[in-house]
């Protein structure tokens, strides 16, 4: 008897996970909690552990695989001889496991084909070429079936595209309503083009046209970089302002060093004593209303080298300075070694992005992050010995003379460091 091993669900916006390394092959005992494979998260390299004791069974989901979330990635079998691969299991993993073809605007790219699974899943033909399933192809040009009349019966005879992409029937005849050739329009979670992903498709803004250009090759991005793309582009609908100041940072500097804290740390603490001033910066825009929330935690743009990612601080306005610097020593370690988990790194209800380390920055501006209603961006020390402070505001939740006063704040808390000096600083 074999059970399934399924691609864990690690976060609320988790879509498919990155398949990186098997710890087991076919045949190995495993035991209750141990981690026999590797998953690539949009934030970090994750185990995936065994949920009880048996033998790796077949078959077992490719290696650097992208693969939809509880779609199975092998099986544990409670005998040697149940660990043998079946064909059918085979193919039903290959279905599900198979990674999305690339655009066929890339020269030289060859899409890979999927397996269509019984039933639900029609194979799609180009927007361009589709013909009518019970005429044969003749010279006239074919008149398009009506959009609302599709049957699972007529799209079965489709022929497949040449990508082996698979649509819903209503998926395709809205496609043609809206002149969208599929092979452009990027699957659901389960492998399947959905009339969701048809309009998300022709909502979206049209990919630069890359044919006139240089000879290119499509790659796909890590997971933590395609995560940054779709969490930018949600935050577009934002109605974000801009207010600047610039101040001395040097004491603070000076004070953060006999403490014992990095500049960025302690940036973090004045930040979030300034928010907790002013309860508008820690709320945020919701379809209900404005959320209000109880304390003050603090994401920290840090860069990966492949990505930004953003560690948060928990309630950084009211705990003690020494639990502070050990959360963000673990933080950090944690990032270092890529295994951050998502609740070490969403939640945050204000963020800070520290760019002084590069003395070229004299200024930026920081995107609000999708939960947030601002983010302070701090630039290098200039030859006044100040630094710009930009902060992006939310419009929906905060005025001008909000910010004006957060900054006016936050300069004060600047140049009187006797919050810092006790190491305590809570309020």
């Amino acid at each position: 008897m074999k059970a399934e091993i399924t691609m864990p669900v690690l976060s609320d916006t988790m879509q498919t996970g990155r398949l990186t390394r098997w710890n087991k092959a076919v045949g190995e005992v495993i035991k209750k909690g141990e981690a026999v494979a590797e998953v690539e998260t949009d934030k970090a390299i994750l185990d995936v552990e065994a949920f009880a004791d048996g033998f790796l069974a077949g078959p077992l989901a490719a290696v650097d695989t992208d693969i939809p979330v509880r779609q199975v990635i092998g099986y544990i079998a409670d005998t040697p001889e149940a660990t043998k691969t079946d064909s059918g299991g085979a193919a039903r993993v290959a279905a599900t496991t198979a990674p999305p073809a690339p655009p066929s605007a890339a020269p030289g790219a060859v899409p890979e084909k999927k397996t269509a699974p019984p039933d639900t899943l029609q194979p799609t033909a180009p927007a361009a070429a589709a013909t009518p399933p019970d005429t044969a192809p003749s010279e006239k040009p074919a008149s398009p079936l009506p959009p609302h009349t599709p049957t699972a019966a007529a799209a079965a005879l489709q022929p497949p595209h040449a990508g082996g992409l698979q649509a819903s029937p209503y998926a395709r005849a809205l496609a043609r309503d809206l002149e969208l050739d599929l092979s452009q329009v990027k699957p659901g979670p389960d492998g399947i083009i959905h009339a969701a992903q048809v309009l998300a498709s022709a909502l979206a803004p049209e990919d630069a046209d890359l044919r006139r250009g240089p000879p290119y090759t499509i790659e796909r991005p890590s997971m933590l970089r395609a995560a940054v793309a779709r969490n930018m582009s949600a935050t577009l609908d934002t109605p974000t302002f801009l207010i600047s100041s610039r101040f001395a940072t040097a004491p603070l500097h000076a004070a953060a060093k006999q403490a014992g804290l990095s500049l960025t740390l302690a940036l973090t603490r004045a930040c979030a004593l300034t928010v907790a001033e002013d309860p508008w910066f820690n709320q945020v825009w919701t379809r209900q209303g404005l959320a209000k929330r109880s304390r003050v935690d603090v994401g920290i743009a840090v860069d990966t080298g492949d990505g930004l990612i953003t560690p948060v601080l928990r309630d950084a306005a009211s705990r003690p300075l020494k639990e502070l610097v050990e959360d963000w020593r673990i933080l950090l370690g944690k990032v270092k070694k890529g295994r951050i988990y998502p609740e070490d790194y969403q939640g945050a209800s204000f963020y800070l992005s520290n760019l002084g380390v590069f003395p070229e920055v004299e200024r930026f501006n920081a995107i609000v992050p999708v939960g947030a209603s601002a983010i302070l961006a701090v630039a290098a020390v200039g030859s006044d010995g100040r630094a710009d402070f930009t902060l992006s505001c939310d419009h929906r939740v905060i005025f001008g003379a909000d910010a004006a006063r957060f900054l006016q704040r936050l300069g004060k808390r600047l140049e009187d460091l006797s919050w810092l000096a006790t190491g305590e600083g809570g309020l």
